[in-house]
């Protein structure tokens, strides 16, 4: 079982296998709606499966929810069944490089307790990189039975709240760091951070070439970070929960259990002007 990441090599070598299904994340915040599909067209991992962040892997917004709702459980699970996956499924989800959205599909199959799901190490890029085949012909999966767990426990916006005063939650924030700061702002309509978060920006978790860093490397970076703070009180967020889940991927890697996801994250935070903000690198 493969549980956090898998290489090309490996995987090549189980392309087309029954109980496999691999999932196409593709996504640019910036041209949300074409970008993914349009990589897709021109090439993409025989039988992988096309899953649209905003279309599948999200809920309606209602303005106050942020800008990637959590889909239900019914709802994703509902998702995942019709991509062919059940119980018996190893499942490898990919992205353009460095697993930021792929990591997204990554936590929602463990949240329903789904163990046997991996990111593909270096995404799509190191896929062809290392010559390994492509196609454009689009799969017809056949639906399968995704039967839920219980859902792992999330944090929401009401128990960040309360935590700030005493500081009760460790919240670790996955956003670039002038972002955190609040020195730019190129998503949501507030700049800064959620009082009292600590800053890791995902992109910490790669080497340059878009590979994750060792275990190793990982764990003792997580460990200074978080300082000994008992891992119930962890909670990751972002700006709308999806790069966050880089991080919990990145401490899976190291040997971590899981952790939290705030899935709401900045932008359902600062929907609510009464939430306090926080600038500056503390």
């Amino acid at each position: 079982m493969h549980d956090t990441l898998i290489d090309p090599a490996t995987l090549a070598r189980h392309l087309g296998e029954p109980g496999w299904v691999v999932l196409d994340l593709r996504h640019d915040l910036a041209d949300p709606d074409d970008w993914g599909r349009f990589q897709y067209r021109r090439g993409h991992v025989p039988g992988a499966r096309f899953v649209h962040l905003d279309h599948d892997l999200s809920a309606p917004k209602t303005g106050r929810n942020g800008r990637h709702p959590m889909p239900s459980p019914e709802a994703a699970a509902a998702l995942f069944g019709r991509c062919g996956i059940d119980a018996s499924t190893q499942v490898v989800c990919y992205d353009q490089g460095g697993g930021t959205m792929a990591a997204r599909a990554w936590w929602m199959l463990r949240w329903l307790g789904h163990r046997a799901v991996a990111v593909l190490d270096g995404g799509y890029v190191r896929w062809t990189r290392e010559g390994h085949p492509v196609t454009t012909e689009v799969p017809s999966p056949a639906p399968r039975d995704f039967r839920a767990g219980a859902p792992l426990p999330t944090a929401d916006a009401n128990e960040v709240r309360a935590s700030l005063d005493a500081r009760s939650l460790a919240i670790i924030d996955a956003r670039p760091a002038e972002r955190f700061r609040g020195e730019v702002e190129p998503m949501d309509p507030v700049a800064g951070h959620i009082p009292g978060a600590r800053n890791r920006p995902c992109t910490l978790n790669l080497l340059p070439d878009a590979t994750f860093k060792d275990a190793a490397t990982l764990k003792a970076e997580y460990d200074a970070l978080l300082a000994g703070v008992p891992l119930d009180r962890v909670v990751h967020q972002c700006g709308s929960g999806v790069t966050a889940c880089h991080n919990l991927l990145a401490m899976a890697v190291a040997g971590y259990p899981m952790t939290r996801l705030y899935p709401g994250s900045w932008s359902e935070w600062v929907a609510d002007g009464t939430r306090p903000v926080a600038t500056g690198a503390a």
